[in-house]
C-alpha cells in the first residue's frame, strides 16, 4: 500500500514570532528595572549567512539561526533585527539586492512584503542600520545596544553578536541579552506547542513507514531516505532536526551514527534489532525521536530482555513525572529501574545501591535522561552556567 498521511502543514504563523518579541521586551524590562537602569536601548540582533560549500559557488540550503528565528521568522539569508526596549517596535533590516538576482534566484520582494510577513513595525536596508538607528533612537544621546553573545553549554560554542558598518558610534552590551532571550526560550507558548506536535506528528508517521518498509538486505540509508520522504513530502518538512541516525545491528549502541564518517551504509541482516533517531522540522520547530525494533518483526530472548528493561525505565519516568520532581533524580530512576531489570536477568551482579553509587548505570545509559527541545533539538543549548554556580 502506497503511503499517505492524514495531517495538512499548519501554515507559517504569522503572531508567534511578535509574541516572542513582547516576552523578550517583558523580561529585558525586568531585568533593567531590577538592576535600576532605564528602559533604553535597542535588542539588535543579525540572522545567519547563506554558505557556499568551501570555495565554490555551491551554495548550501540555508536554515536561519535559531535565536534570529525566535525573535523574527525570518526564512531568508542577511536580514537584521532590532527591538526597541523603550516602545517595543521591531525593525527588520534586509540586504538591498542586485538587480540580476531576479534571474537567477527569483522576485526582488519589496519592504513592504517582509513588514506584512513577519508582522513587524518598519523594514529598512541593511546599509541603512546605523543612519536609521542613529535618526530614530539618540535622543538622549548615543544610541546603546544590547548585542547577542554568550556561550551554548553543549556545544561550547558562542553565539555571534551582530556588527554592522559604523557601529563603533554606538554604545554596546554583551553580557545582558543572551541570559535573558536564552531563558524565554525555555517556556513554550501555545503556538510553539502546537508546531512541535505537528513535527512530531509527522516525524511519527514516517517512523512508522520505515517501520512498513524494513527488511533484511536493504541498506541503512534506504531507511533515512524512506523517513526524509515521508517527511517532506507529505508533512512539508524541508529540513530535519538533526542528521538522522539509521543503526542497526553493532551500530546501534554508537550514540550519533549517521554522520559522515558513519553513514547510514550497513546492510541489514535477519535477526538485526533497528535503531532509529530521526526528527522532522517545521517552521524552524524540531522534534526528536527514538525507536527500537526488530527488523525481522520478532525479538529474540536477549533482545528482548534489553527492550523490556528500558521500556520499563521509560514507563516509571513518565508515571513518576509531576511538576516539582527533579529531573536528576527522573534520570537516577532510569538507570536504577534498567539495572534491577539487568540484575533480574542474572546479566548483572550484586547489590543495586552500591551499583549506583558507582554509577555502573552510566555504562548503560551514558547520555542524559533527555533535553529540552523546541527551534533546536537541544533548546536552548544547554543550562545557563552562572545561574547553576558553573562559572
Amino acid at each position: 500500500m502506497a503511503a499517505s498521511s492524514a495531517l495538512a502543514p499548519p501554515g507559517f504563523p504569522t503572531e508567534l514570532h511578535a509574541g516572542n518579541r513582547e516576552r523578550l521586551v517583558a523580561a529585558l524590562r525586568g531585568k533593567l528595572s531590577d538592576s535600576a537602569r532605564p528602559f533604553r536601548g535597542l535588542a539588535l540582533l543579525q540572522g545567519g549567512e547563506e554558505q557556499n560549500r568551501h570555495c565554490t559557488d555551491h551554495l548550501e540550503l540555508f536554515r536561519q539561526e535559531s535565536y534570529f528565528a525566535y525573535l523574527f521568522g525570518v526564512r531568508e539569508p542577511g536580514f537584521y533585527g532590532a527591538i526597541d526596549i523603550a516602545s517595543g517596535q521591531s525593525i527588520l533590516f534586509a540586504p538591498r539586492l542586485p538587480a540580476d538576482y531576479a534571474v537567477w534566484m527569483g522576485e526582488i520582494k519589496p519592504l513592504s512584503y517582509f513588514k506584512d510577513r513577519y508582522k513587524v513595525d518598519v523594514v529598512f536596508y541593511v546599509d541603512e542600520i546605523a543612519q536609521v538607528l542613529q535618526d530614530k533612537f539618540s535622543e538622549h544621546g548615543k544610541p546603546l545596544l544590547f548585542l547577542l553573545y554568550g556561550k551554548s553549554s553543549d556545544s561550547g560554542n558562542y553565539s555571534k553578536p551582530a556588527t554592522f558598518e559604523g557601529i563603533e558610534k554606538f554604545d554596546t552590551d554583551l553580557s545582558t541579552l543572551h541570559p535573558i532571550i536564552t531563558e524565554c526560550r525555555v517556556v513554550k507558548s501555545d503556538t510553539e506547542i502546537a508546531l512541535m506536535q505537528y513535527a512530531n506528528d509527522v516525524s511519527s508517521e514516517a517512523h512508522i513507514e520505515v517501520m512498513r518498509q524494513v527488511k533484511p538486505g536493504m541498506k541503512e540509508y534506504q531507511l533515512e531516505s524512506i523517513f526524509l520522504h515521508h517527511a517532506y513530502m507529505y508533512g512539508a518538512c524541508r529540513h530535519c532536526s538533526y542528521t538522522c541516525i539509521c543503526a542497526t545491528g553493532e551500530n546501534s549502541s554508537v550514540l550519533h551514527y549517521g554522520h559522515t564518517a558513519a553513514p547510514n551504509d550497513r546492510t541489514l541482516n535477519d535477526g538485526d534489532m533497528a535503531l532509529m533517531d530521526m526528527g522532522a522540522e517545521y517552521s524552524f520547530y524540531g522534534s526528536d525521536i527514538t525507536c527500537s525494533y526488530p527488523i525481522n518483526g520478532k525479538f529474540n530472548s536477549n533482545q528482548r530482555i534489553v527492550y523490556n528493561a528500558v521500556l520499563k525505565a521509560h514507563n516509571a519516568v513518565i508515571s513518576h513525572m509531576q511538576p516539582g520532581v527533579k529531573w536528576i533524580d527522573m534520570h537516577k530512576l532510569a538507570e536504577k529501574t534498567i539495572l534491577e531489570s539487568l540484575e533480574k536477568e542474572n546479566i548483572i551482579h550484586g547489590d543495586i545501591g552500591a551499583m549506583m553509587a558507582r554509577r555502573l548505570g552510566a555504562v548503560f545509559m551514558p547520555h542524559g535522561l533527555g533535553h529540552l527541545l523546541g527551534i533546536d533539538t537541544h533548546d536552548p543549548g544547554g543550562y545557563p552556567e552562572v545561574r547553576y554556580g558553573l562559572e
